[in-house]
């Protein structure tokens, strides 16, 4: 792998401020419920949580614009929300973070996506999914695609974050995948597996392990190069970008060749948010003039320090490059 040195990580993590994104997707509220848990029901077999504290955080599609939000960069985000209460808790939680929320459509007939988590200690208990995911109707995807050809006139990069929640259907892709052409800018995709193979031309493609073996219908070989080009061949794009969660990740760009980053952290306390973290520094360094491996040596360093910290997190530059120079330390041959 080419070697990235702190100082030019630190040059890219600057310009950073100067990029505009807008990310489109499914937006969602991740709810935490924690307590402990101290017996066992008399009305079931299942431990009883007493409640001590609940929080709510943004997910999915504004987890991402929230990331970029906190590199410094500038973002807009295009979804949809009900017109419910967590609705608008998402919706504030998103102008907090400096986010564009003009993009956003209220459908008072289909709620807010909202993920409980039920947590004892460090351990998660059950998760309970409150959503509708089947495809929007025609009306509000056409809000949705006329808000996102207003926001692309002036972006550097589109985000296209998949979690499969019905907002991002065939129509709403193509307007995206059109925009990125037409304004000739980066597109960067996080696919899910209803609409997997409906990107073709991406700038970046970025599945995880899974997602890409069960689309394929066959085993993945990531430290393969023949195999990474072909795959990144048939997907149609320019940078095949694999995560490997705690094993790191494999790139295949158009070009350029295979790189195998290896898992940069020795310690996992919650993998929850790690994938929009990659994709947020992706994207935004490779807009700010980064190449596409300097772009994942990046992010693999911020999913390093994302995978820290409990549930859902943003990362800052200033952690990233703390934890590019610890890693200078023990390794000193990769930052030379």
């Amino acid at each position: 792998m080419a070697i990235l040195t702190h100082r030019r990580a630190k040059e890219l993590l600057d310009r950073v401020r100067t990029v505009d994104t807008v990310v489109v997707g499914d937006l969602m509220l991740d709810r935490y419920i924690s307590g402990v848990v101290e017996r066992v029901s008399p009305e079931a077999p299942v431990p009883i949580v007493r409640v001590e504290d609940h929080q709510d955080a943004v997910g999915g599609a504004g987890n991402v614009a929230a990331n970029i939000s906190n590199l410094g960069g500038k973002c807009s985000v295009v979804g949809c929300l009900g017109d419910d209460a967590e609705g608008q808790i998402l919706y504030s939680a998103l102008q907090r973070q400096g986010v564009d929320v003009s993009g956003i459509v209220t459908t008072p007939s289909r709620p807010t996506t909202v993920k409980t988590r039920v947590m004892a200690g460090h351990q998660q208990m059950v998760r309970f999914d409150c959503e509708d995911d089947s495809e929007l109707d025609v009306s509000v995807a056409t809000q949705l695609v006329k808000g996102l050809q207003t926001l692309a006139t002036d972006t550097d990069v589109i985000v296209i974050e998949d979690y499969d929640k019905g907002v991002l259907s065939r129509y709403v892709i193509d307007a995206a995948m059109r925009a990125s052409s037409e304004h000739c800018i980066p597109s960067v995709v996080d696919p899910k597996r209803r609409n997997f193979f409906s990107f073709s031309g991406a700038t970046v493609f970025k599945p995880n392990a899974k997602e890409l073996g069960d689309a394929l219908g066959a085993c993945i070989y990531p430290d393969d190069p023949l195999w990474m080009k072909q795959t990144r061949e048939h997907l149609s794009c320019s940078c095949l970008l694999l995560t490997l969660g705690p094993e790191g990740m494999a790139l295949d760009v158009e070009g350029g060749g295979h790189d195998r980053l290896f898992g940069a952290s020795r310690t996992v306390y919650d993998v929850s948010g790690a994938g929009d973290t990659v994709t947020a520094v992706v994207a935004t360094v490779m807009a700010a003039g980064g190449s596409p491996v300097e772009a994942a040596y990046i992010a693999n360093h911020a999913a390093a320090v994302g995978v820290t910290k409990s549930g859902v997190a943003t990362v800052s530059p200033e952690e990233i490059l703390e934890h590019i120079e610890a890693k200078s330390h023990t390794n000193p041959t990769e930052n030379k």
